[in-house]
């Protein structure tokens, strides 16, 4: 029986992270992903207090790695510093999830293709991300490598490729239908089961979206027919899913959306 929980991205800071959390629960929402995108701002002990009151309420955390990760730079310094970066979210990840079985899914956007073809650049990220998968798996961090699905059609992450990824590194991964109707202008929800539907659980992200020929441009608030067409589809799977909303209101968003489900 699938179980579809549905979140919001954006928990705030440490101080006003708990309260926020009993507020989510008391609207219905099941899942949040804490948004480090401009850095990490959590140390062990508040990522530990955090996570066992989400545990509490019966909320999925979830982390978005910072924004200026790239793993195919031409400057390797830059890809260096791209490991480092996911492997703090790793880390606080893993207090997050602390008394829980559930691992934390880390998402960040995989890198550019940086005037390479899309084969050397898909090699290029795949040795880097097995590189990422061995560590943490030395370090026994709970958690879960996520790279995204992108919406820009001159950025790494295609279905296909994101697909690929997972096959050949053993990671895991986010499937933005945002970003998939961007980048494709269409929801491609077949080519989705096709290529990801073997996978046991899914980490989802999902908004409006406002896009041009380059694919996507910004996001904007759901529309219902929007949310109506993703759960119709997230139903007839088996599997556990989060569904993270990143509209520019996603608290109100993930409401309606689960009012919705």
């Amino acid at each position: 029986m699938v179980k579809i929980k549905i979140g919001c991205s954006g928990l705030g800071g440490k101080g006003e992270a708990i309260s926020n959390l009993e507020i989510y629960a008391k609207s219905g929402i099941g899942a949040c992903e804490l948004a480090f995108t401009y850095g990490v701002y959590l140390d062990k002990d508040s990522a530990t207090e955090i996570g066992l009151k989400a545990k509490e309420l019966g909320i999925y955390l979830s982390i978005h790695a910072p924004y200026y990760i790239n793993l195919n730079s031409l400057d390797k310094t830059k890809i260096e510093s791209s490991k480092k970066r996911i492997l703090d979210c790793c880390e606080i990840g893993h207090y997050l999830s602390a008394g829980s079985k559930h691992k934390t899914s880390i998402v960040f956007h995989a890198g550019f293709y940086s005037k390479m073809s899309p084969e050397e650049t898909f090699e290029n990220i795949k040795v880097a991300i097995i590189e990422l998968v061995e560590e943490v798996k030395k370090r026994k961090l709970n958690v879960e490598l996520c790279p995204e699905v992108m919406g820009k059609i001159n950025v790494f992450g295609s279905i296909e490729e994101i697909s690929r990824l997972v096959k050949e590194t053993s990671c895991a991964c986010c499937i933005d239908f945002a970003h998939i109707l961007a980048r494709y202008d269409m929801n491609k929800f077949d080519l989705v089961k096709k290529e990801l539907g073997r996978l046991d659980h899914w980490h989802c992200h999902f908004s409006g979206i406002i896009y041009g020929d380059k694919g996507e441009k910004s996001h904007k608030q759901t529309e219902k027919k929007e949310w109506s067409d993703l759960l119709k589809f997230l139903k007839i799977f088996d599997k556990d899913i989060v569904v993270i909303s990143e509209a520019p209101s996603p608290v109100e968003d993930a409401i309606a959306a689960n009012k919705m489900l």
